[in-house]
């Protein structure tokens, strides 16, 4: 993807996702903590604790270009970051090995969404990011805590497939999902 890749949402209010930039980091960590208050009041206690995602890990992804924002104008015409995530390409090395499950497809390459966020006054924000994400990859994975109930309707919504367990470096456990679009003839 080229460094400078604007996306234009379809939704009534005007919004676009562009890559992230380091000047962006303060308004991405605010949308972080409110994507934490949301995870705590929806009885997600666990996922996101200690200090994740830190500045360094979104520093990580807009250095391998795969770190976004989600950008909208205020009452006063003024953009404003209202969502970050992560679209990096494969591989995923905690995807190596997945338990309790298989990949729907294993050999093929994928891109892999991370660290979904948002600010509580915006909706619309995971079709935002999967339209994005479908028209420069059809095969995308994702994972979730398994108390995360939002992102997994959100996931299930969209069409993916539960596949199984994977654990993350820490040891953690996440529930694995993908979806891949057909081609149309």
């Amino acid at each position: 993807m080229e460094r400078k890749l604007t996306y234009d949402c379809d939704t009534p209010q005007p919004r676009i996702i562009r890559h992230a930039e380091p000047s962006d980091l303060s308004a991405i960590m605010q949308v972080m903590e409110a994507a934490k208050a949301i995870m705590r009041l929806s009885g997600n206690l666990h996922q996101w604790g200690e200090g994740y995602p830190s500045e360094a890990v979104i520093l990580a992804d807009m250095e391998k270009n795969g770190g976004f924002v989600i950008e909208e104008n205020n009452a006063e015409n003024e953009k404003k970051i209202v969502a970050y995530f992560a679209f990096l390409p494969s591989p995923e090395p905690t995807y190596d090995k997945i338990y309790d499950g298989e990949w729907i497809d294993d050999a093929l390459p994928y891109h892999v969404v991370h660290r979904i966020a948002s600010t509580p006054d915006v909706h619309g924000i995971f079709s935002n990011i999967m339209d994005f994400c479908f028209r420069h990859d059809p095969n995308i994975r994702i994972d979730t805590h398994r108390d995360n109930a939002i992102m997994q309707h959100n996931i299930e919504k969209h069409g993916f497939s539960y596949c199984g367990i994977i654990f993350l470096a820490s040891g953690d456990e996440r529930l694995a999902y993908q979806r891949i679009l057909k081609e149309k003839n």
